[in-house]
């Protein structure tokens, strides 16, 4: 199990007294920005700069050296060019360093040589006692304590409740620009860059538990300590607090790209989708997105109920909120009939009572209506937040003042993209309102808090049930090697999954009785453990019937298996009664370098390719998220009888699903895959029709 770095650690980190910066220079844009950030935070008198050659920079005195820093400095800032910076480290722990800020470039995201110098680097430090921050990244900011010690262009000293994690140090500086000009608060900032060190995971988990951080956003080319994110991904929800992710590295594009500009690997983005899901982690599209949706969740935390109401001052703005949210699953209730009386006491006889709401053009001649509208819209019983859409500014104290007193958070939003500036800018603040830039960045914002909310709630409850019980093996059974589909079928009966009944053969004789003992077609397949793809070496015949058929079936597979080159061991071929008329389902379990076990779920046969529609989970998982993913997907209404054929029994197949999956938990760190391929489905019959083990090679 990864550790993080000790909270002490990092305290001395994001806390430093003083700071110097390192190759400080009026040539250097990071030094003209770090030392405007430290002028806008009023931290100069604790800023030292160091500058062998000149004097005076950024119209400030400067050291020529760490050494001549009086009673030294706790951080150092280091600017100077790569070969410069192993003496820069050795000058700023002679002076009482303890912790190391590096800008430079020319690491482990460049080649081999680089990645070398990362690694004395850290050993370096390690020698000194010293953090390490970096190498390649701006720095970060502890807002709160009025502390940055960065070179991001946007950053306000005025502290929030959002704290910002970035890999990419110049998205870093944009999400600053951005926030500061959208009324977006910080409580903690930091650029991680290379991490050959400090991670976004240990800072992830940092922050978390910190109380004036209620939500977290986070831009990541990569997850280095996928064991790390999982604590805080289930920390966050054990607080109640939201992690917000713009995970980069969808396209093989992208991936290269990240490996080039942080040494990073970007790892299966479909598994991690499938985690981030699965541990109530919201993953975002865009980098504003990205900004918005952590705003309004560090401002409201979750939701006690899914739905949304809607007063807006125009009638269109309803119905593109309207048609949005359905898109997204974000739930419009219609409103309670007391709810709905209350709301004719007070809104105009040209306005119709529904949600979303048009309060018409009488919002402008009463600026206390939008106030009224918002009270009553937040005591309906199946809302859980009120949006209040566009306006003028002398309605927001009113607004302001009822969400207050509500019961249920709220936001104010403008009807299309624009920054809070002016006057506007003013009220919101002076109102207390969380203000959304637009309707499309606020629906998109509520799905996702919405979605997050009701995820929180089944992590919470669910808590106990992310640990299976260890399906029970039969000693005799040689785990770790190549197992025939028999021997298979023997270990998936044993877990307690349904095996549809099948008999070993070694003659054809022995076949023909077998398959007169079923009584119908059966489906013949050579046994071997060293085969593993038997159609396609002519090894299964399928749907045979009658003495003949039978002996000529068992006959082909057996010559088929015996003209392999190198010769197979066989052991036998197995006779089993053929299935009709249902649905097959794939289930596998593979071992994913980062993630360990994941689970597949997808519909089979031809549905495989053809739909390309799988679910996936990371194992241990709650059987609830099993079922969940099961009804994810998009063939899943052939689950649900279509064409003559009966519903699927849901909880049969999630039950064998939950055993497969508990019996690839229980076959220990050799195995690598675990398939049964088909999941046979017809009405209340759940059986696996056939199944493959895959171990580590030694």
């Amino acid at each position: 199990m990864t550790s993080p770095l000790a909270h002490e650690q990092l305290d001395t980190l994001f806390a430093p007294e003083s700071v110097a910066f390192i190759g400080a220079s009026d040539k250097s844009m990071f030094s003209w920005l770090a030392f405007g950030v430290m002028q806008r935070f009023g931290s100069v008198d604790r800023t030292y700069l160091i500058n062998p050659n000149k004097s005076r920079v950024h119209g400030t005195t400067t050291y020529a050296s760490c050494a001549d820093v009086p009673g030294g400095f706790d951080c150092a800032y280091v600017m100077v060019p790569q070969k410069l910076v192993p003496q820069a480290i050795d000058d700023a722990a002679a002076a009482g360093a303890r912790t190391v800020v590096v800008v430079s470039s020319g690491y482990a995201e460049v080649d081999g040589a680089g990645a070398a110098a990362q690694h004395a680097l850290v050993e370096q430090c390690r020698r000194h006692g010293m953090i390490l921050l970096g190498p390649n990244q701006l720095g970060f900011a502890n807002v709160g304590a009025g502390i940055a010690v960065c070179a991001l262009a946007g950053l306000s000293p005025t502290p929030g409740t959002l704290a910002l994690i970035s890999q990419s140090g110049a998205l870093a500086s944009m999400f600053t620009l951005f926030a500061a000009s959208h009324g977006i608060k910080f409580s903690y900032v930091a650029t991680t860059g290379n991490e050959a060190m400090v991670s976004a995971e240990d800072v992830l988990n940092y922050v978390l538990v910190d109380p004036q951080t209620t939500a977290v956003a986070m831009f990541a080319e990569t997850i280095r300590k996928p064991e790390l994110f999982l604590q805080a991904a289930r920390k966050a929800a054990r607080l109640g607090k939201a992690i917000v992710m713009l995970k980069a590295g969808i396209s093989e594009l992208s991936a290269r790209t990240a490996a080039a500009h942080t040494g990073a690997l970007v790892g299966n983005d479909a598994v991690i989708d499938a985690v981030l899901r699965q541990e109530g982690v919201i993953r975002v599209e865009h980098m504003e997105e990205l900004l918005i949706t952590g705003h309004l969740a560090a401002n409201t935390g979750p939701w006690a109920r899914p739905g949304i109401a809607v007063a807006a001052s125009s009638g269109g703005a309803c119905d593109i909120i309207a048609d949005r949210a359905q898109e997204l699953g974000l739930p419009i209730p219609r409103l309670d009939p007391i709810t709905e009386n209350a709301l004719r006491g007070v809104i105009s006889a040209f306005g119709h009572v529904q949600n979303p709401l048009d309060v018409t053009g009488a919002a402008v001649m009463d600026p206390t209506l939008l106030g009224k509208v918002t009270a009553i819209l937040a005591t309906d019983p199946q809302v859980g937040f009120v949006a209040i859409i566009g306006g003028t500014d002398n309605f927001l104290p009113g607004v302001g003042q009822a969400l207050a007193e509500a019961p249920v958070p709220g936001a104010f939003t403008a009807i299309v993209s624009r920054d809070l500036s002016g006057s506007t800018a003013e009220a919101v603040a002076a109102a207390h309102l969380v203000y959304l830039p637009s309707t499309r960045d606020a629906v998109n914002a509520m799905a996702k808090l919405s979605h997050w909310s009701t995820r929180l709630r089944q992590l919470q409850d669910k808590a106990d049930e992310r640990h299976p019980t260890t399906a029970s093996l039969a000693p005799d059974l040689q785990l770790g090697t190549a197992m025939s589909e028999y021997e298979v079928r023997q270990l998936l009966q044993r877990a307690g999954v349904p095996v549809a009944p099948a008999v070993l053969a070694g003659t054809a004789a022995e076949a023909v009785a077998i398959a007169e003992d079923f009584g119908g077609p059966v489906a013949l397949k050579i046994v071997s453990a060293t085969i593993e793809h038997k159609s396609d070496i002519g090894g299964v015949v399928l749907g045979v019937s009658g003495a003949e058929e039978v002996a000529a079936a068992f006959h082909k597979v057996f010559t088929c298996a015996n003209s392999l080159k190198p010769a197979r061991q066989v052991d036998g071929v197995l006779v089993s009664p053929m299935r009709s008329g249902g649905i097959e389902l794939l289930v596998g379990v593979a071992r994913d370098p980062d993630w360990g076990l994941v689970l597949a779920v997808g519909l089979g046969g031809i549905f495989v390719e053809v739909l390309d529609d799988t679910a996936l989970l990371r194992l241990p998982a709650a059987r609830d998220d099993i079922r969940r993913g099961l009804e994810s997907l998009r063939g899943a209404v052939i689950l649900q009888g279509t064409r003559g054929r009966p519903p699927a029994n849901l909880d049969r197949v999630t039950d064998a699903i939950a055993a497969i999956a508990d019996l690839a938990l229980g076959l220990g760190d050799d195995l690598t895959a675990l398939e049964v391929n088909p999941l046979y489905v017809n009405g209340n019959e759940v059986e696996a029709l056939d199944g493959l083990v895959n171990w580590r090679t030694r």
